[in-house]
């Protein structure tokens, strides 16, 4: 009886090794490591990662060659979904710094630190103390300053018809004791340069005709 139940418990071992082998080295030879399956990215992850890349273009406002008015920069931004976002886009674009030969009327170290637009189409740009505290001065280059923003904004963006601007989140009656800051404001095209005109452009052709001209005589 003893050498029966030895011999029983010397198969049962044997087949539990055997049974072990297969199922962990014979299996993963024979059929290769498992699958490793990835989870599909998401619509909403696929949607935001392509909304990142992508561009519109827009003018930016820098101070003019004449220093007197300001020149109109197409320049690509960040493309947004909602007209908050986008004009936080557009006013984070106009702030950042700029190299030769743009010069911004913006003061070195001015921040977007809010930004809303009501649906009634009133924009509230909220700047650090920066655009106050290291204003140069002087009427003009205010009225610059406040104008590149809200041209930015109105000329920009359809459903942004005035601007309104704060510093530090509060209500301020001016930035260097000119301009009136107490109500919003609305788009001014007379501080842009002008592209050049169809007449001057006439002109010129004119010119060029008259030249071919002389030239066949």
């Amino acid at each position: 009886m003893t050498i029966r139940r030895a011999i029983w418990a010397a198969m049962f071992a044997a087949t539990a090794y055997l049974l072990g082998w297969v199922i962990f080295v014979g299996l993963p030879r024979w059929y290769g490591p498992p699958a490793v399956s990835h989870p599909a990215p998401s619509v909403a992850g696929a949607r935001l990662a392509q909304t990142a890349e992508r561009k519109i273009k827009a003018r930016l406002f820098y101070v003019g060659d004449d220093g007197t008015r300001l020149s109109a920069v197409e320049r690509d931004v960040a493309y947004a979904e909602d007209t908050t976002s986008q004009a936080k886009e557009i006013v984070q674009a106009q702030l950042a710094p700029v190299t030769d030969p743009l010069v911004s009327a913006i003061p070195a170290g001015t921040m977007l630190r809010a930004i809303f637009v009501t649906p009634q189409g009133q924009a509230f740009v909220d700047l650090s103390a920066d655009v106050t505290s290291a204003h140069p001065g002087g009427s003009l280059g205010e009225l610059l300053t406040i104008y590149t923003i809200v041209d930015a904004l109105t000329f920009n963006l359809p459903a942004v018809s005035s601007v309104q601007l704060l510093v530090d989140g509060k209500e301020v009656t001016t930035l260097a004791g000119h301009v009136d800051l107490r109500r919003p404001l609305v788009k001014n095209a007379s501080v842009v340069e002008e592209p050049a005109t169809s007449t001057e452009e006439s002109t010129r052709v004119s010119e060029t005709d008259t030249r071919k001209s002389d030239a066949i005589r």
